[in-house]
């Protein structure tokens, strides 16, 4: 079974929009974040998709970056644009992160591809994944809401500020801000305890 949300199928599209728009949306919210970060930090970027524009900041902040996405026709293309940059082709809800731990984690654009339960899933992984005092940085929007993805015409869900600060205190996260970008995207900005 695909597990990319969609994204496999239309990964050669992807690529010609967002996959190389190198100062697409985010791109500014995110060097923010991560200039919060310490310099040679560890970072972990899922549903990372071809890495640019949000790993492509990250490395050139100064970050070590690891990605994991979905999509084989992705994972190609990061390859190609990160060599350096270890990256695993499978779901995020089925990885084991590398066995490793992270300054911080990223995922922008992804979460709310995923059902209420893998959204629970992956939040829990990722704080476990994360080093005290890391950071996970997340896209979603505010509300409680479900919608149709533009790019796959998948079913999108979010599950809204209230139940998010929920899933994270649950989790041994603490939401340290909510802002929003250029482009309208809500972020949740969180810490490991």
């Amino acid at each position: 079974m695909n597990k990319s949300a969609g994204y496999e199928s239309v990964a050669t599209v992807f690529i010609k929009g967002r996959g190389c728009a190198v100062n697409g949306a985010g791109t500014s919210s995110v060097r923010d974040w991560v200039r919060t970060l310490s310099s040679g930090s560890t970072v972990l970027d899922i549903g990372c998709g071809t890495g640019v524009p949000i790993s492509k900041t990250l490395i050139e902040e100064g970050m070590t970056v690891y990605g994991i996405d979905a999509s084989p026709t992705l994972v190609n293309a990061f390859q190609k644009n990160f060599p350096s940059s270890p990256i695993a082709c499978e779901s995020v809800e089925d990885s084991s992160f590398f066995n490793l731990g992270f300054d911080a984690i990223v995922a922008w654009g992804l979460l709310f591809l995923l059902s209420k339960e893998s959204q629970v899933l992956v939040i829990q992984k990722a704080a476990t994944a994360l080093r005290t005092g890391g950071k996970l940085l997340f896209t979603a929007p505010s509300q409680n809401a479900e919608w149709k993805d533009v790019m796959t015409g998948q079913q999108s869900l979010s599950l809204g500020t209230a139940k998010y600060k929920e899933v994270l205190a649950t989790a041994g996260l603490s939401l340290l801000e909510e802002f929003e970008d250029e482009g309208g995207n809500h972020y949740f900005n969180t810490v490991k305890n």
